[in-house]
């Protein structure tokens, strides 16, 4: 089968939100609601096991009060959150990590395919896309964000919910992803999958990575692959992409 689709990650892997935005959103809402937590770097990249913004507040919140946290205070706390992660987005704070635009406009001219597939809400995907790439918005012919599945990464339904959409073959396309959780969802779908490490997933032990096509450090010129075939061009192309399949 012929190489169709790209389908995108959002959080670490299209730019640093996790430590540049999602973080920082947090610590802004819990300190509008009075709250003392503060998830500084180290501690943010701990709760990053748990997936989903929402269930990282309760998670939190009940190891913090020794008992579950009402849903509706959860779900007042994570909007306060994403309307302070949109804010953030608008000052400026964060952008596209090396490589990603190149990849996407080159995907785009060749005719290929591409999907954005997030457990991120659909605001905070869309607020990063309209200030970080809103002229490559046409690129993408489907959407699947965190609100659109019931199992949110390492669990595969996003990605199939995406492949279904696309009537596309697994063996037609490719999944970009930064982090392990990311990579055993897509592995899960039956997607070829190369981890562009972010500060977070850097951290985490090679051997979580070992099912991937390649581990590189980051997409654009000066990339280094850590796990798979050597790049020849110096940064990710459709060419390397389609060697891996």
């Amino acid at each position: 089968m012929g190489f169709a689709a790209l389908l995108w990650d959002v959080d670490g892997t299209l730019a640093e939100t996790e430590r540049d935005g999602h973080r920082r959103a947090f610590n802004r809402a819990f300190r509008q609601a009075g709250l003392s937590a503060h998830w500084d770097v180290d501690r943010y990249g701990d709760l990053l096991a748990i997936t989903g913004g929402a269930e990282r507040i309760g998670a939190y919140l009940t190891s913090e009060e020794g008992q579950p946290p009402d849903p509706q205070r959860v779900a007042a706390l994570h909007a306060s959150k994403q309307r302070h992660y949109a804010d953030l987005v608008a000052e400026g704070e964060l952008a596209l990590r090396p490589g990603v635009r190149q990849l996407i406009e080159a995907a785009a001219a060749a005719g290929l395919r591409q999907a954005i597939v997030t457990t991120s809400g659909r605001g905070a995907v869309d607020a990063l896309a309209k200030q970080l790439f809103a002229d490559l918005l046409g690129a993408f012919d489907v959407w699947v964000c965190g609100g659109d599945v019931a199992r949110k990464k390492p669990h595969p339904e996003a990605y199939r919910l995406a492949l279904e959409l696309l009537e596309l073959d697994p063996r037609e396309a490719c999944a970009i992803e930064d982090s392990s959780a990311g990579l055993s969802a897509a592995l899960g779908a039956g997607l070829p999958c190369v981890v562009s490490l972010s500060h977070y997933s850097a951290q985490e032990p090679g051997d979580r990575f070992a099912g991937a096509a390649a581990v590189v450090d980051q997409l654009g010129d000066g990339a280094e692959v850590l796990q798979g075939p050597p790049c020849q061009d110096g940064r990710i192309t459709l060419s390397y992409l389609e060697l891996l399949r």
